[in-house]
């Protein structure tokens, strides 16, 4: 999976450590003859670093944050910070799909700046193949087409998920930048177009076998639906760097699009 980090990360030299500005280049020409040397062959020092000038730098990156968030503009405050240290390598396709579930925190962390298409793209096809056995009226009619006309029908559905998701997943990204975030399109839609289908996935289990209007598949539904809005939340949060009252609120059209679209059927 191609990916890519954000400003922040040229802070971290291969050693792992910030570089302070001005090391990590070559020294300087050699002062010319006659004249007083100084360390590293750099130019003389003058009265600012006596004024303390030279904190300036530090000065300009705010108390618990980044000085931007990559793109030039100020990095939101109040959000939560990323853990300290260069960062990780992206996860493969496996690690991904279950640390989303079971390790969302570290999972969103590790994938805020990386783009995850093609597991998200999949997942939501497949999804979308299997989603329409789990509404009774969907699946009664399925049951009693043909083969010929059942194919054309799964691959509709699958498509029109993929698509369904991605525009609620760019909504819930384009609210998050507007409450203040400064998270990247590609990793907030892919992570959200999976949340989206991933949580579902026990709900339409038991209702391939018990049916949607089951009271069990009810309940599981609406405790699943729940569970999603924790880890939009989460994500936003994390990916854009805002509070998760603002997550919570960026997220809430996908949430209504989840419910209305997937459970709705069946709740």
């Amino acid at each position: 999976m191609a990916g890519f980090r954000r400003k922040r990360d040229e802070q971290y030299p291969q050693g792992g450590y910030p570089s302070p500005p001005g090391q990590g280049y070559p020294p300087g020409p050699p002062p010319p003859a006659g004249d007083q040397p100084y360390p590293y062959g750099g130019p003389p020092p003058d009265d600012d670093y006596a004024d303390g000038a030279h904190t300036g730098y530090f000065a300009a990156v705010p108390q618990g944050g980044y000085a931007d968030d990559g793109y030039g503009a100020p990095a939101p405050q109040g959000g939560p910070q990323p853990p300290e240290g260069p960062p990780p390598d992206p996860l493969t396709w496996r690690p991904l799909l279950t640390g989303i579930v079971f390790k969302p925190s570290g999972t969103f962390w590790t994938m805020r700046d990386y783009q995850m298409w093609w597991p998200a793209l999949i997942v939501s096809f497949l999804y979308g193949l299997v989603a329409v056995f789990g509404l009774d009226d969907s699946r009664d009619t399925i049951l009693e087409t043909t083969v010929s006309s059942l194919i054309p029908y799964l691959l509709f559905t699958g498509v029109a998920m993929v698509l369904g998701a991605l525009v609620l997943s760019t909504v819930t990204h384009h609210l998050a930048r507007q409450f203040g975030g400064n998270g990247l399109w590609a990793p907030t839609a892919g992570l959200a177009m999976l949340i989206m289908t991933l949580t579902d996935v026990p709900r339409l289990a038991l209702a391939l076998f018990l049916g949607g209007g089951n009271p069990a598949v009810q309940l599981l539904g609406w405790a699943t639906w729940l569970y999603a809005g924790l880890l939009f939340t989460m994500m936003v949060s994390r990916s854009h760097e805002i509070a998760w009252p603002r997550a919570l609120a960026a997220s809430g059209i996908q949430l209504i699009g989840l419910l209305m679209l997937i459970k709705l059927g069946t709740l």
